[in-house]
């Protein structure tokens, strides 16, 4: 499914490059792991190949699905005010999908929450993490500017 050398994105873990397909042992029996260099944390994950696809990785998005994301970022609707325990769930379980659109969502919507009033200490971080976690696949993106990148930091 993967090669080694492939950038690919990990739900919850941001972008990552795949170093390796290895033969293991473990408690006597032998599988393959796919060896990802994960961008954000410089941490290096092991992932059973078995387990690839009920892992949600995805290839890195391509520069044809850039357009309407940067339209979504810029021009999107946000979700209605609701408890902030609640939007938390929402932005979590969009997190989870590893769905660009959907982080870029849980981004632009926080930003702007964030011009209006302060957000509290749980959103603060997912903002951050969220941030960092569509910047980290930005940048492996095929094609994309610097000016591209950067324009997602604004709301």
């Amino acid at each position: 499914m993967f090669q080694i050398g492939d950038n690919i994105v990990y739900p919850m873990h941001g972008a990552g490059i795949i170093e390796a397909i290895e033969e293991k042992e473990f408690s006597g029996k032998k599988q393959q792991y796919y060896v990802i260099k994960m961008s954000i944390s410089n941490m290096q994950v092991m992932i059973p190949a078995h387990k690839i696809l009920s892992s949600n990785i995805r290839p890195v998005s391509d520069i044809l699905a850039l357009k309407h994301l940067m339209h979504i970022f810029h021009h999107g609707e946000s979700d209605q005010l609701l408890p902030w325990k609640q939007r938390y769930k929402i932005n979590t379980d969009k997190m989870k999908t590893g769905e660009i659109q959907k982080g870029a969502e849980v981004v632009r919507d926080l930003m702007r929450m964030k011009k209006e009033k302060a957000l509290n200490t749980s959103e603060k971080r997912m903002l951050e993490h969220a941030h960092e976690f569509l910047i980290s696949e930005l940048e492996v993106m095929e094609g994309i500017t610097e000016h591209e990148i950067k324009s997602f930091s604004q709301g």
